[in-house]
């Protein structure tokens, strides 16, 4: 009875600090407060605007690169409103297009939407920093699971983003971006 006692607590000790782990020292740990203080600041739509270029990897579940990309993003504004237009190339060959609307709100908060993000999502800035959160439905081809996306980016000085994507199913991360987008040089 003792051993099952103890085995017991052993699991619950190692699910909390698991959990705690998860919620306070890792990705999903981060808050928009913690960038507050943070210089250059991240104005949505002065950082994210005409022609950009995006270059990424993408990490499958083991870590491991799975695939790279390049896009081109062209970014309007009207009012608080705003579209990026989004060109993927991958390096299987593939294309993939995507287009979202961004709704301005106060206090740095801003709405999502995209063919392929089921309810929309929301975002947030402060400081340096940009997050996301919003459903992803993957593509027929790949399944057409929806995964829960959290998405940060952060401004460098010299105005390039650094972009951090998590991608998880049932709480386990199952991918994960990393990008930079830049303006494009005329």
């Amino acid at each position: 009875m003792e051993a099952v006692m103890c085995l017991l607590i052993g699991a619950f000790l190692t699910g909390a600090i698991v959990w705690l782990r998860r919620q306070y020292a890792e990705f999903y740990g981060q808050l928009s407060e913690d960038y507050e203080d943070n210089f250059p600041i991240f104005e949505l739509d002065q950082c994210l605007r005409g022609e950009m270029i995006c270059e990424g990897l993408i990490f499958g579940p083991l870590g491991r690169v799975t695939s790279t990309f390049a896009a081109d993003f062209t970014i309007t504004w009207q009012d608080e409103k705003g579209v990026i237009d989004e060109h993927f190339r991958y390096d299987d060959g593939s294309t993939q297009v995507r287009q979202w609307r961004i709704t301005k709100q106060e206090n740095g908060r801003f709405d999502l939407q995209a063919d392929d993000v089921p309810g929309g999502g929301w975002g947030v800035t402060s400081g340096s920093a940009a997050q996301m959160r919003y459903p992803i439905r993957l593509p027929a081809d790949a399944g057409g699971h929806v995964l829960k996306s959290i998405d940060w980016m952060y401004l460098t000085p010299d105005g390039t983003i650094m972009n951090r994507s998590q991608f998880r199913k049932y709480g386990f991360k199952v991918a994960e971006l990393v990008a930079t987008i830049r303006p494009k040089e005329v």
